[in-house]
């Protein structure tokens, strides 16, 4: 009698494990469902404008991405491991906004956004907003700049309804600092300037933009994260940001 009971709680005791371990399956497997790849949404994005797009603009577009590959930019910028420089910028209420300033409250999250003309940018811009509540429990702060003059850039602010740091950095004079400027090509720039007017949006004719950069920088001012891609459509992935957050604690 006691050989049958001792068995029977063995397999009860056997069941509860096995049930705990698939309640743990399913837990885990439910916070990898809930994390939906920011670059999926970009994916689909550049399926449409492939499918959409005439050849011409294409190639176009694809020339302009492979130029900025063969000027060598993704190496001349700055990387991880690099101090990362200074700044002083205004903010789209015209506030003066110092990174170093920054830094004094936690590590910060820098990127860079082409244009609110940019849909790939919009998206990227509205995903960091959701995601912002992560960063700031590694008391992260976040800071997007962009070429934009303030009253393009508080436009962007006000359309996606971002509470973070949008900075005018007007003529890329800090994005050249940290080595993420590029030149348009010629085809690139005319359809820029034809199809939204590029130079109303950044007040000059420079034909330069930054790359869609996004770094992440600790509080002693060194770069801990940095991703760096020739293709504006490619950018961060916001895991692998809050990676780079996590390591730092």
């Amino acid at each position: 009698m006691s050989k049958i009971l001792i068995t029977l709680m063995l397999v009860s005791l056997l069941a509860c494990e096995n049930k705990t371990e698939e309640n743990n399956m399913e837990i885990e497997t439910q916070q990898t469902e809930e994390y939906i790849p920011l670059q999926k949404a970009l994916d689909e994005k550049k399926s449409n404008f492939e499918l959409n797009a005439d050849e011409d603009k294409k190639k176009d577009y694809a020339a302009g991405i492979q130029a900025i590959v063969d000027a060598g930019v993704l190496e001349k910028a700055m990387n991880e491991g690099d101090k990362a420089p200074n700044f002083t910028l205004k903010n789209a209420k015209g506030e003066s906004v110092a990174l170093y300033d920054e830094l004094k409250n936690g590590p910060v999250v820098l990127i860079w956004y082409r244009g609110g003309w940019c849909p790939y940018c919009n998206l990227t811009l509205k995903r960091l907003q959701d995601e912002l509540p992560n960063f700031k429990k590694y008391d992260a702060s976040l800071l997007a700049l962009t070429p934009e003059l303030p009253d393009s850039s508080l436009s962007t602010v006000e359309k996606n309804a971002l509470s973070f740091q949008v900075l005018s950095d007007i003529g890329n004079e800090v994005a050249k600092e940290y080595g993420v400027v590029f030149e348009l090509t010629d085809a690139v720039a005319k359809r820029y300037q034809e199809g939204f007017n590029l130079y109303g949006y950044n007040g000059d004719k420079s034909n330069t933009l930054p790359l869609a950069a996004t770094y992440v920088i600790n509080k002693d001012g060194k770069i801990v994260y940095a991703f760096l891609d020739a293709d504006y459509r490619n950018r961060a992935e916001p895991k692998d940001i809050l990676n780079a957050l996590k390591s730092l604690n």
